[in-house]
């Protein structure tokens, strides 16, 4: 599921913040001195009062009522209407990274499939604990990287899972495993920026585009995938090097007369695996009982042709095809049926679950254009509640950005991204340089350094 936004144009992404600080069991503390972690004040609670911001945000959205895409309008939010948190800081896919590591644990085609839908259930527990928010846009070049540490501690699913086997002879059952990642702004217009995520001892790893597309209503925000952003790619390296495309379904940012931001979904998506040739077909329900959103997704689990692939609607399934069925509340719990059985069983409990922390190079080991350092000053006026002062840091920023855009253009230079080698690509799978190698690999031994970088774009 995408992330809305329902601001300024170079990142349109939104943010949700759990209402409690993560408990103990399932955050990560820093090891190191030289280490920061996810801030527990960065977190916004369900019942702060964001009313007043939600006037004034509507008032500004309301000039944009029929535009296509407001992703594509240039226009700036006052600080006041952001949260203390770069985008590119905030925006990933692993708030719960153990049910990440564990994808491939399973020595079954289908249990591997079911450990891929355990973590696609958990990589939106942002909107779950939390409500949505806005932090600052990402400007070209800027990136980001952090690691994460958990035990590899998932429960097995279909029977007993062998992690020897998965990780090629190294046992890691309830070892730490570290998983390390990295992000970059790789295009402004259309705002896009691309991902790695990597588990070495595990041999799993994830990439791909976030862009998405923003439509105002009038009520509310429907935010669509962009053109580039053709999901989530997930390898296994030492399964045959099996990968899974995993969709984004359209969300819907709503609850701005009421004063209170809220996140529905309602459409279907795709989770595919060609080398297996299974299948998934989700189906988000958006229904109201007495007024309240009840969350609700069915799924199912087949058998198809990758060259001849049609269908798209749980009913269209032939019934010889089917391996295991789903359904639930992705708020709550999502349950998983066999098929040929009437006993379902637990895929994932949601409910005891809150986003872990992440482990991010302290800043004085940052480069200028790494996001935590990058914004450092915005962030300080706006957590004193220096909003003026914010602002004009924020729109110094800006007009930096338009000045080089503007260089490169007289000069007919074409922006490079450093850590990956294209701003975009057809398949959707961005592919890492030899800076975004070393990155990577860096963050792994817990070597932050970097050398500057020769070129940024604001």
């Amino acid at each position: 599921m995408t992330s809305p936004s329902s601001g300024e144009s170079s990142s349109n992404k939104a943010k949700a913040s759990p209402a409690p600080a993560p408990s103990p069991a399932t955050s990560i503390a820093s090891t190191a001195d030289t280490t920061t972690t996810s801030r527990p004040d960065a977190y916004v609670s369900e019942k702060s009062d964001d009313s007043s911001k939600l006037r004034i945000l509507l008032s500004i959205l309301r000039k944009f009522i029929g535009v296509s895409d407001i992703a594509s309008v240039r226009f700036s939010l006052p600080a006041q209407l952001l949260e203390p948190t770069p985008n590119l800081e905030y925006w990933n896919y692993l708030d719960r990274p153990e049910t990440f590591v564990a994808i491939g644990d399973s020595n079954d085609g289908l249990g591997r499939m079911l450990e891929v839908l355990r973590f696609w259930f958990t990589k939106d527990l942002k909107y779950v604990k939390g409500k949505p928010c806005k932090p600052y846009n990402s400007t070209l070049g800027e990136f980001f990287r952090c690691n994460w540490e958990v035990e590899d501690n998932a429960p097995p699913i279909l029977g007993e899972t062998h992690k020897e086997s998965a990780t090629q002879h190294v046992d890691t059952k309830n070892k730490q495993i570290r998983v390390s990642y990295i992000t970059e702004q790789t295009s402004h217009h259309p705002p896009v920026s691309a991902f790695f995520v990597d588990c070495p001892v595990k041999g799993v790893s994830a990439r791909g585009f976030d862009q998405l597309s923003a439509k105002f209503t009038g009520t509310s925000i429907r935010v669509t995938p962009g053109a580039h952003n053709l999901g989530i790619f997930i390898n296994l390296k030492h399964r045959d090097d099996e990968e899974y495309q995993l969709t984004h379904p359209i969300a819907h940012l709503g609850g701005m007369l009421r004063g209170s931001l809220s996140i529905t979904v309602a459409d279907s998506c795709f989770l595919t695996c060609r080398k297996t040739k299974m299948k998934v077909i989700l189906h988000y329900l958006e229904e109201n009982w007495l007024g309240k959103t009840q969350n609700k997704v069915n799924g199912v689990v087949y058998t198809y042709d990758p060259e001849n692939d049609n269908k798209t609607r749980i009913k269209d399934v032939p019934e010889k095809d089917v391996l295991a069925r789903l359904d639930g509340c992705w708020h709550d719990q999502i349950f998983y049926t066999l098929q040929g059985s009437k006993d379902s069983s637990v895929l994932l409990d949601l409910r005891p679950l809150f986003p872990t922390a992440k482990i991010i190079p302290p800043v004085d080991q940052q480069l200028p254009n790494e996001s935590q350092r990058f914004w450092a000053g915005v962030t300080s006026a706006i957590k004193s509640k220096q909003y003026t002062e914010a602002t004009k840091l924020k729109q110094e920023i800006e007009e930096r950005q338009r000045d080089k855009a503007t260089q490169r253009k007289e000069k007919n230079e074409e922006w490079k991204p450093r850590f990956f080698t294209d701003a975009v690509t057809a398949n959707g799978k961005p592919d890492l340089t030899e800076d975004g190698k070393k990155a990577l690999q860096g963050l792994q031994a817990e070597d932050y350094g970097l050398r500057d970088s020769d070129v940024t774009g604001a």
